[in-house]
């Protein structure tokens, strides 16, 4: 379980890492270099917009790569979504700017982000059931928790990256090619990542349904035909997650740095410290989930969220490191909650012969709902406020969190794994 949960990591560490740099570049460069005529608000807004793309073609991905997952195996889809990922994110760091190719420039971005959003969307059900099928049913929570570690992991690589490049480089010399140098380290990683999972096993529940021929024949059908009220509900419930986090890791980037004056170095400081705390916490909460449920932590989760908006925003507005990232933190430790336990709590849910479609496509419906329209929304509405804090932010990230945990209470606890670990627990 220790090599299995390595891999899962790393590779979705790879992955998110991909997935993240762009994210940053967004936030901090891409406006200027590829959408030139526009003022600085629209071309953040159309920075943004390419941000997007990578979370809208996340649910073909998780289609893509779901089918393949139910009916050849978890182990392919491991391998073949690492490996576009990160063939489209060297490739982000080789488009030349809108000054060279015109408008060529900001559609090839395009394209490329919506490979990343393909591959990711494979990446996070293979990564999750190879854990979480092999996990025993009483510590299935904490093993399946560390693929959901790898987001923290390739988050702080990425803006490690990034805040190191942006305090040793002239702002000139970073719009110039500093910025590139992340999308290009992204082959390296991927080439690690691939060979660390190329020893690894299919799963148990996998190969037993091989063997009796009971592999779904039309995975996505099925899960439409079936268990679409299931999908719908996990979507909704999983979107308050996505824009708490992009809020936080994307939103409050550009905010801090463009309308509040504060340094690049600064605010990836502020939101590293937050991200690098939650992840060390990930296990600690599966772990709870594992001897309370999957379904209270979330609950707790969303009510937190729901809580916490308005005081993030009000503390992100004072533009005062410590306030900023305690503001950060309060609102990961509660994103944190519900996350460290869906990764056993989504394939629970599912039967096994569609559960890697099932599972990611419910997970990557989230991300357009929650991850795809955050930045955007936030961006917009945030310019509407005057000097005063951005409130209607907040209240777009309250209403979220409030419709998230009305998903959540529709949807049940995982009664047939609770009960699998009361009778493994000691008398």
């Amino acid at each position: 379980m220790g090599r299995l949960a390595a891999a899962s990591l790393a590779g979705t560490a790879v992955e998110f890492y991909d997935f993240f740099v762009y994210g940053t570049a967004a936030a901090l460069v891409l406006g200027p270099l590829f959408f030139p005529t526009f003022s600085p608000l629209a071309g953040t807004l159309a920075a943004f917009g390419t941000f997007a793309v990578g979370f809208l073609s996340r649910p073909i991905g998780s289609a893509l790569f779901g089918h393949i997952g139910d009916r050849y195996g978890r182990r392919p889809v491991m391998f073949a979504s690492l490996l576009l990922t990160g063939c489209a994110t060297v490739a982000v760091g080789c488009v030349p700017s809108y000054a060279t190719l015109g408008i060529a420039a900001p559609l090839l971005l395009l394209v490329l982000r919506f490979l990343q959003g393909l591959g990711l969307g494979g990446e996070w059900g293979g990564a999750v059931l190879l854990t979480a099928e092999h996990a025993p049913a009483r510590r299935r929570g904490l093993w399946a928790s560390f693929p959901q570690v790898g987001p923290a992991v390739g988050f702080l690589l990425a803006n490690g990256v990034m805040l190191a490049l942006s305090a040793a480089l002239t702002d000139e010399q970073f719009r110039a090619w500093g910025w590139r140098v992340p999308f290009w380290a992204a082959g390296l990683l991927a080439a690690g990542g691939l060979l660390l999972r190329s020893s690894l096993a299919e799963t148990p529940q996998f190969t037993e349904l091989a063997a009796a021929g009971e592999q779904a024949s039309a995975p996505l059908a099925e899960v439409a035909r079936e268990h679409w009220r299931l999908v719908l509900l996990t979507a909704g419930a999983l979107a308050v997650g996505y824009a708490v986090f992009y809020a936080v890791s994307t939103w409050a980037l550009s905010y801090g740095t463009e309308r509040l004056g504060v340094s690049r170095t600064v605010m990836l400081g502020c939101i590293m410290a937050a991200v690098a705390i939650k992840g060390a916490v990930t296990p600690f909460m599966a772990m709870l989930g594992d001897r309370y449920g999957r379904r209270p932590l979330c609950l707790t989760g969303c009510a937190a969220s729901a809580v916490w908006m308005f005081p993030m925003v009000a503390l992100l507005h004072t533009a005062q490191p410590l306030l900023m990232f305690l503001g950060f933190l309060g609102a990961l430790l509660s994103f944190i909650t519900m996350f460290a336990v869906v990764a056993a709590y989504l394939p629970e849910l599912y039967e096994p012969r569609v559960r890697c479609t099932g599972a990611a496509v419910g997970y990557n419906l989230a991300g357009v709902l929650g991850g795809a329209l955050t930045p955007i929304v936030a961006t917009a509405v945030s310019g509407t406020g005057g000097s005063g804090p951005p409130w209607a932010v907040a209240g777009y990230l309250t209403v979220v969190a409030l419709l998230s945990l009305g998903c959540f209470a529709l949807l049940p606890e995982t009664l047939p794994a609770a009960e699998e670990v009361r009778e493994a627990a000691p008398a």
